[in-house]
């Protein structure tokens, strides 16, 4: 494989690099300061041409080979820019399960970050074991009517939409009763809880309590019960490092820490440069393939693994080279831990890999 950037490609990174030498330092890169300004640094992007590369024209966005996104994230790693917003699991969702009429309703607005959305899919009794979710929506004439707990939502105290996942049967099968709807956030019914984590951090994620909220009924993406299809597109793509643009995130703080250790490197920094060396040349591959057209699915649950196996490792040689008394590494490490349970747990994806792929148990 050839991973030198074409002519294009070249012209299109010493532009990145110029308008990021400008601007990226006007944003903080991590912290509730970055949750603050995260939807301003999604529409400078936007604005600049740096966001929403590869998605359709009619949408919004620039119709780019996928190789463009992956150019932005090595470069924003580069820069100790933020990272780029994580919206393309949901762009997925919609655009593939979503009428025509809801595509150019929501779509724009969501690429250009205009209109912000979050994901209402875990909940307290149901994270991984998505099929036993107990958020209902019942109908009333021609709206859906929402009663229920979300937790984990990402972006939820500044949402304007929701995605969101409900129980409409609940006499069908688990995965048929499932409906997804595009929700209004700001409506009575909808109340916001933030979550601080161990890391400190109190604006990544939430839980949202739904107590009547409405939905008219063309917000239902789909037919009653086709919500779990719509799950397993988002999911599907969320757990694909390619999409989530972390590997040149590793590999840098890797570097650091191996400037900060000098001979004194621990061994757990050895096998987390070649853990993340690993990952960027799948990510890699994994590029190569949806440039030939290849549409992955189970797969995506050998990139989560990977993924979380790359971050724990590194956030194990952040804590060998910081100790607990670097605020800044034991946040590295003490974050990694939820890789393993985000997305999907590493349990439930060494069982897809089992059923799906290698045919175990059928």
């Amino acid at each position: 494989m050839d991973y030198r950037d074409s002519p294009g490609e070249a012209a299109f990174r010493t532009r990145l690099r110029a308008w990021l030498d400008e601007h990226a330092k006007e944003f903080p890169a991590s912290g509730d300061e970055y949750w603050e300004r995260q939807p301003d640094w999604h529409r400078a992007l936007y604005s600049a041409g740096f966001f929403g590369l590869s998605w359709p024209q009619e949408y919004g966005g620039y119709e780019l080979p996928p190789v463009y996104d992956v150019i932005v994230d090595e470069e924003l790693a580069i820069a100790g820019a933020p990272p780029r917003p994580s919206l393309g699991y949901l762009v997925q969702g919609l655009g593939r399960h979503g009428s025509e009429e809801q595509r150019k309703r929501f779509l724009p607005g969501m690429i250009r970050g205009t209109e912000r959305w979050c994901q209402g899919f875990s909940e307290p009794g149901a994270g991984s074991d998505l099929a036993s979710l107990t958020t209902t929506a019942t109908r009333e004439g021609g709206e859906y009517v929402v009663h229920g707990h979300k937790i984990w939502t990402s972006y939820s105290d500044v949402a304007d939409w929701c995605l969101l996942l409900a129980r409409t049967d609940p006499d069908a099968p688990r995965h048929r009763g499932i409906s997804a709807f595009v929700l209004d956030m700001h409506q009575p019914g909808v109340e916001q809880r933030p979550l601080k984590m161990m890391n400190g951090v109190t604006r990544e994620f939430g839980q949202v309590l739904f107590d009547g909220a409405r939905v008219p009924a063309a917000n239902l993406i789909g037919e009653p019960g086709d919500g779990w299809a719509m799950a397993m597109t988002v999911v599907g793509h969320e757990r694909e490092p390619g999409t989530l643009g972390f590997s040149a995130r590793y590999g840098k703080l890797v570097r650091q820490l191996t400037e900060r250790a000098g001979r004194s490197a621990p061994e757990e920094l050895a096998w987390a440069a070649v853990q993340a060396e690993m990952l960027r040349l799948h990510v890699r591959r994994r590029l190569s393939e949806q440039l030939d057209g290849v549409v992955h699915g189970p797969e995506g649950s050998l990139d989560k693994l990977l993924m979380t196996w790359v971050e724990q490792s590194v956030g194990h040689a952040a804590l060998a080279v910081g100790g607990t008394g670097d605020p800044g590494l034991l946040g590295v490490y003490l974050y990694s831990r939820a890789q393993s349970v985000m997305g999907g747990t590493s349990q439930i994806q060494k069982n897809i890999i089992a059923s799906r792929i290698l045919g175990l148990g059928a």
